[in-house]
């Protein structure tokens, strides 16, 4: 682990290509940047596998009570069950059932990997001093912010919910809309572009980069 300097600029919501200022801080960055971020996403993605699947053995299954046959003289084999696992319509032998897995990471490792993600973000990353949308319209959404590909992957953070930013992304297949506080380490990675105002990234820096 290392520390780095962050620099970031924050754009004007009025005029967004008109830059505010520019602000920086330290943030701590691991050395295997992909093998700590690798593992906060599978951690994440197997602590949300339900584990659901269940199939009936042969005593749960329905019927079979009956010796399908006496034991001896028919010339067939030998059952006492027609709910055995051999049987059609018989019972699964170790098929799955529902279960709770859970898979530790450390909290300190998951910031780690959050904030390694921040630092690599950083060309992708676009700070406003605030949102203002006073209608809810996609279209005119898309044109305050000049977003012409819509099939780029966008995550928009907030620190308060916007119901007019919601819902004017909502039918946007690649977009994403989530309070600061809620971020995780998968959503920040798989989104190419990821804009925020300037209190979401105030209470981003708080509860994960200022961690010790």
């Amino acid at each position: 682990m290392s520390i780095k300097s962050f620099e970031y600029k924050i754009y004007k919501f009025s005029n967004i290509e008109e830059i505010r200022e520019t602000k920086n801080f330290s943030l701590k960055v691991a050395d295997k940047a992909r093998y700590i971020v690798h593992r906060a996403i599978k951690t994440a993605a197997n602590n949300r596998t339900q584990y659901t699947s269940s199939t009936k053995t042969k005593d749960e299954v329905r019927g079979g009570g009956r010796k399908p046959w006496k034991q001896k003289g028919t010339g067939r084999a030998r059952a006492g069950s027609s709910r055995s696992p051999i049987w059609r319509g018989g019972g699964v032998t170790f098929g799955p059932k529902p279960k709770s897995i859970y898979y530790k990471i450390n909290k300190k490792e998951k910031n780690l990997a959050l904030t390694t993600l921040i630092y690599n973000k950083n060309p992708q990353l676009q700070v406003f001093d605030k949102f203002e949308f006073s209608e809810i319209s996609t279209s005119t959404f898309l044109k305050k912010l000049k977003i012409v590909d819509q099939a780029q992957k966008i995550l928009f953070i907030v620190n308060k919910p916007d119901k007019n930013l919601q819902l004017s992304i909502k039918n946007l297949p690649n977009f994403k809309y989530i309070l600061a506080n809620q971020l995780n380490v998968t959503d920040f990675a798989k989104f190419n572009k990821i804009i925020l105002d300037e209190l979401a990234f105030q209470t981003l820096k708080e509860t994960y980069c200022d961690k010790k």
